[in-house]
């Protein structure tokens, strides 16, 4: 594959983040039906979101990898895997359980098509075809669940001050800690499942294409 190729993929990909996430701090400053009453704290609030967060790391280590494609340090490794598997829970969660109680519009809708649809079959499909392989491990695929648990940790302690959750199923004020915590045991599981799927997989097209670079151990 033409590297050129290659990095124009991850270039697009770190391109869609950021218009993406641009237009959902755009809609978020201009929603005054919000929670929050100023136009600063609804735009910096729009931070504070799962997706928001995913799509940085995505485009983050997208633009990384267009500017170089051959990367594999730890750190690296770790948020390259952390914003794949990130993003596809992102999609998943937001197929499943938010696009039907959502309606948008507009520049609002488009902002949230990047982010919730393109970006993620951008990353997915790029980690797939353009890797880079033999960058993942059973230890890169445990650190993976640092962002998530980081992620509510934040978002738990955050809503005990300011009572704004981003999303229903961590609304604490309407379901309790106890159905918070359990939903978020059950979304855990399955980013620390996808995550060790993505390592069995990432190992298997190593082995299968000759030439590519070891597996990484641990």
């Amino acid at each position: 594959m033409d590297p050129r190729w290659v990095r124009s993929w991850f270039g697009l990909t770190a391109l869609c983040v950021l218009v993406g996430v641009v237009l959902s701090v755009l809609t978020g400053i201009n929603n005054a039906g919000g929670y929050f009453h100023s136009g600063v704290a609804r735009g910096l609030n729009t931070f504070a979101f799962f997706t928001i967060q995913s799509n940085l790391i995505v485009g983050g280590t997208s633009l990384l990898l267009a500017i170089r494609t051959e990367r594999d340090s730890l750190i690296f490794s770790v948020f390259r895997l952390t914003g794949v598997i990130a993003i596809l829970v992102t999609g998943i969660v937001y197929h499943v359980a938010l696009a039907q109680i959502l309606e948008l519009h507009s520049w609002d809708q488009l902002g949230n098509q990047l982010v919730h649809f393109a970006v993620p079959v951008l990353a997915v499909a790029g980690w797939l075809a353009f890797g880079p392989r033999g960058r993942c491990s059973g230890r890169v695929a445990l650190w993976t669940v640092a962002f998530p648990v980081f992620w509510l940790v934040f978002t738990l302690v955050r809503g005990a001050f300011q009572p704004f959750y981003p999303y229903p199923f961590v609304d604490v004020t309407a379901l309790g800690y106890p159905a918070v915590l359990l939903n978020c045991l059950w979304v855990a599981i399955l980013f620390l499942g996808l995550a060790a799927a993505a390592t069995a997989l990432d190992r298997f097209m190593v082995r299968s294409r000759p030439g590519s670079p070891l597996p990484q151990s641990g």
